[in-house]
């Protein structure tokens, strides 16, 4: 495995978050330009900010290997990323209240021996929901540690029979314009599709989520399932989850059609990896005004860095 450890990048050469992105700037103008207002989205309808349901009772979790306070729950559920529901921090939380999450189903097929097709209830009954307090990086220089509540994905292997074949594991998310109306803007390729190689899906840090902080998982943060890999950056969680595929050779995923260039298959935190556009060696914690140093694999190397032995992560980025 090759690492890197650059130590002469001043802040002063760190972009900010609030100034990068031209694409994305680009997205921004011309929906302010009026598609925002073409698409009916309604504004002043809060879906954030206030926790959900309670889940109960949590099982204990030894995974957590972090003494991080947690980010506010108000920080987690109104700044992020759901494109389905518009291209800056913001809009999810403003629009993401359009999202029926029941009736939900999962369908789970590819090379399997038998596909099968779980409603979010029998999910919900496969293991005892576990509290994990995980670092999260995301790929734009900000960072958060939040309380997920979950089961590992390998639950998932109770209830289907991967072939031989199963390498790779696909996951796909809604894409439903009634519901998630930025689907009509080609911003991305939809559905949103991310993957992940099967080993890694197997790796006992790997989640699927169906809450935080005790509470149902919020709509805007990907309700009713997601996928949680606290080693990688956030783009590689896919929310809303309506279809796990496993595959056999490694899949073209939404990123990397739309910059393959910026967002590599595997997306490791490598702070000696840095975007086209900014560095990824310092991120700011949402709610603090100081960067911290971004460590490889997010904090997780000693858990996981075995899965890569002998691979250059820099050009498997």
């Amino acid at each position: 495995m090759l690492i890197r450890h650059p130590h002469n990048i001043p802040p002063s050469n760190i972009t900010d978050p609030a100034v990068y992105a031209s694409r994305r700037k680009f997205i921004h103008t011309m929906l302010l330009a009026g598609s925002a207002g073409a698409l009916g989205v309604a504004h002043g309808q809060q879906a954030a900010g206030t926790p959900g349901a309670s889940l109960g009772k949590l099982q204990s979790s030894p995974f957590s290997l972090t003494d991080d306070k947690p980010t506010p729950f108000k920080s987690v559920s109104t700044y992020g990323n759901f494109y389905e529901f518009g291209p800056d921090k913001e809009s999810p939380a403003r629009n993401a209240y359009r999202l029926r999450t029941r009736p939900w189903s999962v369908t789970v097929d590819g090379e399997v021996k038998t596909a099968k097709t779980f409603a979010i209830e029998d999910i919900l009954n496969w293991a005892p929901l576990e509290e994990r307090i995980y670092r999260m990086r995301c790929v734009e220089g900000w960072s958060a540690v939040i309380p997920w509540v979950g089961f590992p994905f390998s639950e998932l292997l109770k209830h289907v029979e991967p072939t031989g074949n199963a390498k790779f594991v696909e996951f796909w998310t809604l894409a439903d314009p009634e519901q998630m109306p930025y689907v009509r803007i080609p911003l991305l390729d939809w559905p949103y599709m991310e993957a992940i190689r099967l080993d890694e899906a197997r790796h006992p840090l790997t989640i699927l989520a169906v809450g935080m902080y005790g509470e149902t998982m919020p709509k805007q943060n990907g309700a009713p399932l997601r996928l949680v890999v606290p080693w990688k950056y956030g783009f590689k969680g896919a929310k809303s989850i309506v279809r796990i595929r496993f595959v056999e050779k490694q899949p073209a995923t939404t990123w990397t059609k739309a910059g393959p260039e910026e967002y590599g298959f595997y997306s490791n935190v490598n702070p000696d990896v840095p975007h086209r556009r900014w560095s990824q060696s310092h991120e700011r914690r949402l709610g603090e005004f100081f960067k911290r140093k971004t460590l490889p694999f997010n904090g997780y190397a000693e858990q996981v860095a075995g899965l890569y032995a002998g691979m250059d992560l820099q050009k498997n980025f």
